[in-house]
């Protein structure tokens, strides 16, 4: 009996011995690869080539190891060109390309070169640094090539991917791997949500291509980690999503990115927590603050309550709500699944622009030893633009120009008194500044720690 099990199950698995030994029986299957994807989907990647002028001094103790560090605003101002090199993705046939911030940001002259060596002036109509995205428009282009947009939610972990750019300046090159991640951040990546993948990207890569295997773009690849300078296989793109938001805004004629804005402040569950909190395991987000005027506030959300997903997706850390609210857009309702006291709570969230004051006081000092500070009433747009705290009041720095950029304040800064005069307001500064000297004593709210700055002008 045990000799006839054993002769039957040899007999059943000799099928799929012969299949996985099969050799290809065509020459397509021999010529199996990703270039007829490739011939596809390059030539809606480009090559831009951006100037840029920046602002600079020239000090005879430039490169010093001792004294450079004293003499950082010492010499004769200087202004030169910098260059830089990155890629760009097609979007529909009129030239509409995206790419990344860092590539075109403060760009003076943009040129875009086409696989097919055809080259475009671009400007830019909409940029955001803190997406690190922007979106040009190529000056008399037409009928060009370009990418379909996947929705980046649809993307799982170990999808086949490949990234197309122009690494080093050595031109367009084609790398492969796979999505090693979804809802990515870091202090080191920044505010931003990424995907990961180990498809090799390198300097020059940034602003092209993350696409699929039929050739949809699911990401603009932006970042990489790495301690050498090149891949470590540990590369960053900015999903779809935020690429298709950006675009909706800049068709309907913004010339900025907008956000919706939350106006609260929380922190990423952990085990301990999720015990004290009467969950079954760590997942969200624990609210510790709301402004007044927030609008999860106004939706019944408290501190202490849990946001465990947002409209649909789950959600784990603060950036990830930042991003499922910056997709949704301005005057969307989204729905809010939270724990209160270990038990489900759903809300729906109506999504705002970061209120503003009616007529935001904002004034800049012309004359006397704080000429050229410019300090504005704190708002909740300010807020949202400076990343100050939501617990901020008074008056907020937003601008230093002239020799006053030598005393130490910096844009950011929460002035609260100066000379001992208490500042609640813009007009405070404005008249201390009128009745002030040479010498000054400021008292500053940065970064949560009060500084005092004694200076002479």
């Amino acid at each position: 009996m045990l000799t006839r099990l054993l002769v039957v199950f040899a007999l059943s698995a000799m099928p799929v011995l012969a299949q996985a030994e099969a050799v290809p029986q065509s020459q397509a299957e021999i010529g199996l690869s990703f270039a007829p994807l490739v011939r596809e989907a390059a030539p809606a990647v480009v090559n831009i080539y951006a100037k840029r002028v920046v602002e600079g001094r020239e000090s005879p103790f430039s490169g010093d190891p001792f004294f450079q560090q004293f003499f950082q605003d010492f010499g004769t101002p200087t202004a030169r060109v910098q260059n830089s090199l990155g890629s760009g993705v097609i979007l529909d046939a009129s030239g509409l390309v995206m790419s990344n911030f860092h590539v075109v940001g403060g760009a003076t002259d943009i040129r875009v070169v086409l696989t097919d060596r055809r080259e475009f002036a671009a400007s830019v109509i909409m940029a955001d640094e803190q997406a690190d995205l922007a979106l040009l428009q190529l000056d008399g282009a037409e009928g060009l090539p370009h990418l379909a947009l996947r929705a980046s939610d649809e993307v799982e972990v170990g999808e086949l991917v490949l990234a197309i750019g122009n690494p080093f300046g050595v031109g367009q090159t084609v790398s492969s791997g796979i999505v090693s991640g979804l809802a990515r951040s870091s202090a080191s990546l920044g505010r931003g949500y990424f995907i990961q993948t180990d498809a090799p990207v390198n300097p020059g890569n940034s602003g092209g291509a993350l696409i699929d295997m039929a050739g949809r773009l699911i990401g603009i690849n932006t970042a990489i980690i790495t301690q050498s300078g090149g891949s470590n296989g540990v590369g960053f793109a900015i999903p779809s999503d935020l690429v298709a938001q950006m675009v909706a805004q800049a068709a309907a004629g913004q010339d900025s990115f907008v956000r919706p804005w939350a106006g609260v402040s929380g922190q990423t569950v952990d085990a301990q927590m999720a015990e004290a909190l009467g969950m079954e395991r760590p997942i969200g987000i624990v609210l510790d603050e709301l402004h007044p005027d927030s609008p999860f506030g106004k939706a019944g959300l408290v501190p202490g309550d849990v946001i465990v997903r947002l409209d649909g997706a789950e959600v784990n850390s603060p950036q990830e709500i930042m991003f499922r609210l910056a997709v949704a857009g301005i005057g969307k309702r989204v729905s809010v699944a939270y724990m209160r006291g270990g038990e489900a709570q759903e809300a729906e969230v109506d999504l705002i622009e970061a209120p503003k004051a009616e007529a935001r006081a904002e004034i800049t000092i012309t004359e006397g030893g704080l000429a050229g500070l410019t300090v504005a009433l704190i708002d909740p747009a300010l807020m949202s633009e400076m990343g100050l705290p939501l617990s901020a009041t008074g008056v907020v720095i937003t601008a230093i120009e002239g020799r006053l950029q030598l005393s130490g304040m910096a844009v950011g800064d929460i002035v609260l008194g100066i000379n001992g005069a208490a500042i609640t307001s813009p007009a405070d500064v404005e008249a201390v500044a009128a009745s002030g000297g040479r010498g000054w004593a400021v008292d500053l709210l940065r970064g949560g720690q009060q500084v005092r700055l004694r200076f002479r002008l």
